[in-house]
């Protein structure tokens, strides 16, 4: 027989959720369709079930069994991008995956139709696949058997890999499952609850036609799924492989303008593939075969999807341009593309011309990562840290967004932190001439504010710092902390 396997990343968009607040892993979480409290919770994690939180309640209902309930939104387009990334993902275990529909996000099925001859057991082909998945943070559940309802009503209700030797097996360990971990409606669990039923065993004892007659469709083709009535065989996804165009030089090439014209007679055919599906260009990867060195890669990334071959083939200049002399000859060119689909335009009828145009701010950040790579446009992200420099970190930005300043009537000064403190002349007991801090220029130290106290660190390495605000004679105000424990001046910053 056909192995089949499901596999089910347990409320996925509530994982996904989870991925963003790292901090509200040790609390009761839901997704819900609306953050208000009328809103529908649609995914909730254990701690939530074990307080008696369901999918389908109100958050405001939810609210009142726990009060330290966290809930958020999450978008269709964010569970759509991440379940076809996990498709990918799964095809390098088996070439056929199907995920399941838009309802429940987050369940796939595999063939794993001989891969025991591959790995030397289906257990071992499990173990290896649930491996992977809990290296990226994700909690799953996994079953290989024999048909698609058996697999999948295992999955949902275990959180380990379990393997099924005999169809019979399979058909024992499914009738266990409980009624609260498949696809049912709020109504329809809650009515079956009343009559006793609660699990896949009772419910398929039911005659199918009062199923029907009295629960509605859903009910029925579930009822039909468990008993064996209906079988669906695996439709497993087709993905077009990406477009590409390939060109092998008659010669050994190391001219950088003859490479950029060979370059341009590619980028028009695989535009054209693009057009042909609907798509616009998302990454274009240009790959060279040198003669001796072997192959390189280079990825650009235009500011926002397009088909623009202008503005395409001056990223790939700039980029080529920035590597000035190649270090051998290239015998091969190889230019691939990713996609994605077209959105429709937005109708704009007497609408106001923004003072900023955020496109050309993102086309021009778009050549700055062209000619000096992904690195050199970074933003800073606020993170937990106790200490100033690990407050934030840097990380690449990807494209600029409308801002939204709040209302502050007050003047702030901005203060620059250093990425690493540095270190300042020793303090005269004294001070006959003042402490010059930053030499001549700015003459010496003429008052100081603090000291602020930041203490801390016990758990790796203590830590305690009297942070002063310093302004020179020149008006300089300069952030400066002492260090007990190296017994030294730092300077973090200024203000400006």
């Amino acid at each position: 027989m056909r192995r089949t396997a499901c596999i089910d990343l347990p409320a996925f968009p509530l994982q996904l959720l989870l991925r963003q607040q790292l901090d509200w892993k040790t609390h009761p979480v839901a997704v819900v369709d609306a953050d208000k409290p009328q809103g529908i919770l649609l995914w909730v994690n254990e701690k939530a079930r074990a307080s008696r939180i369901l999918p389908g309640m109100r958050y405001a209902a939810a609210l009142s069994l726990a009060r330290d309930l966290r809930a958020a939104e999450v978008s269709s387009k964010t569970i759509q991008d991440e379940t076809a990334a996990m498709s990918r993902r799964l095809r390098l275990f088996t070439p056929h995956v199907e995920p399941a529909s838009g309802d429940e996000p987050g369940v796939f099925w595999l063939d794993a139709t001989g891969l025991e001859r591959i790995h030397g057991s289906l257990s071992n082909w499990a173990a290896l696949l649930r491996s992977d998945l809990k290296r990226q943070g994700f909690i799953s559940g996994l079953a290989v058997g024999f048909s698609r309802f058996g697999t999948y009503a295992v999955s949902r209700s275990k959180r380990s890999a379990i393997v099924f030797r005999t169809l019979a097996e399979e058909r024992a360990a499914a009738r266990r499952v409980p009624l609260d971990r498949l696809n049912l409606e709020t109504k329809t669990r809650d009515a079956l609850h009343k009559l006793g039923i609660d699990d896949v065993g009772r419910f398929v004892d039911l005659p199918a036609a009062g199923i029907e007659r009295r629960y509605g469709p859903q009910a029925y083709r579930l009822h039909r799924l468990a008993s064996g009535e209906l079988r669906l065989p695996l439709q497993p996804e087709k993905p077009l492989p990406p477009p590409m165009k390939r060109l092998l030089l008659d010669h050994a090439e190391r001219d950088v303008p003859r490479l950029m014209a060979a370059i341009e007679r590619l980028i028009d055919p695989l535009l054209g593939m693009l057009r042909e599906r609907n798509q616009l260009l998302t990454e274009i990867r240009v790959g060279f075969r040198f003669e001796r060195m072997g192959d390189h890669l280079e990825t650009i990334r235009p500011a926002a999807p397009t088909l623009d071959v202008k503005q395409l083939i001056d990223l790939i200049r700039l980029r080529l341009q920035a590597i000035r002399k190649l270090p051998d000859g290239v015998d091969e060119l190889v230019l691939a593309a990713s996609g994605t689909a077209v959105a429709p335009g937005q109708l704009r009828l007497l609408g106001k011309r923004p003072k900023r145009d955020l496109a050309a701010a993102n086309r021009a950040l778009a050549r700055v990562r062209a000619e000096l790579g992904d690195g050199a446009v970074l933003r800073a992200r606020l993170r937990e840290g106790h200490l100033p420099e690990a407050s934030f970190s840097w990380e690449p930005l990807k494209q600029l967004t409308r801002s939204a300043p709040r209302r502050d009537e007050r003047g702030a000064l901005v203060r620059r932190i250093y990425a690493r403190p540095i270190l300042l002349p020793s303090r005269p007991r004294q001070e006959p001439d003042g402490w010059m801090l930053r030499g001549l220029d700015q003459g010496p130290v003429v008052r100081t504010l603090g000291p602020y106290i930041v203490a801390g660190g016990w758990w790796q390495r203590a830590v305690h710092r009297e942070y002063h605000f310093a302004e020179t004679q020149k008006g300089q105000l300069f952030w400066i902390f002492y260090d007990r424990g190296r017994r030294r001046w730092f300077l973090q910053g200024r203000v400006e």
